[in-house]
């Protein structure tokens, strides 16, 4: 074998063992490494979605606290069944002490409203609009939960500024029971 025929053959063989290492080594240790650097790349979002989850639960736990807080605040001024007497002596007394005469006062039928019940009753009284006017305002003041509702006044003929009001005032409470 002379020297150019083995220079030939010693270049076929260092391309043939180039293409056979990049065939069998090269060629599937990057279809490893892309397919490696893939696997990475879906963990490492996985875990910023799961650093996002974290701190939006952090923020729902403070929310729900205050939700908890705000619940705790408006049961305490939601009476029990057995206090609405003394909430409706309360307000007698109110009407009373601004000059209002009770006509009428009937309970009206109880119902449930979300977790808690409304006792609705219908009042009338007579007097001076300015005694309704202090006596609203007053009313508002209390300390518990209530809510007026259907207010008619009619003006009553025989004396100049008195009017007599019919309305529907709505104590909320919790049920003993519950």
């Amino acid at each position: 074998m002379s020297t150019t025929s083995r220079k030939i053959l010693f270049f076929i063989l260092l391309v043939a063992m180039a293409y056979v290492s990049y065939a069998y080594m090269i060629k599937p240790a990057n279809t490893h490494l892309t397919e490696a650097k893939t696997k990475v790349d879906q963990k490492q979002a996985k875990l910023r979605e799961l650093e996002r989850a974290c701190a939006s639960a952090e923020d729902l736990s403070a929310q729900l606290a205050k939700v908890e807080e705000a619940i705790q605040v408006f049961e305490s001024k939601l009476p029990s069944e057995s206090e609405i007497e003394t909430i409706l002596s309360d307000i007698t007394i109110i009407a009373q002490k601004h000059g209002l005469e009770s006509k009428k006062i009937r309970t009206l039928q109880i119902q449930e409203r979300h977790g808690c019940y409304e006792q609705p009753l219908e009042m009338e009284l007579g007097g001076n609009f300015n005694s309704y006017y202090s006596f609203l305002l007053e009313m508002e003041k209390l300390d518990r939960i209530t809510k007026i509702t259907e207010l008619t006044l009619n003006k009553l003929s025989k004396s100049e500024g008195h009017t007599q009001a019919r309305f529907v005032l709505s104590i909320f409470f919790q049920n003993s029971r519950s």
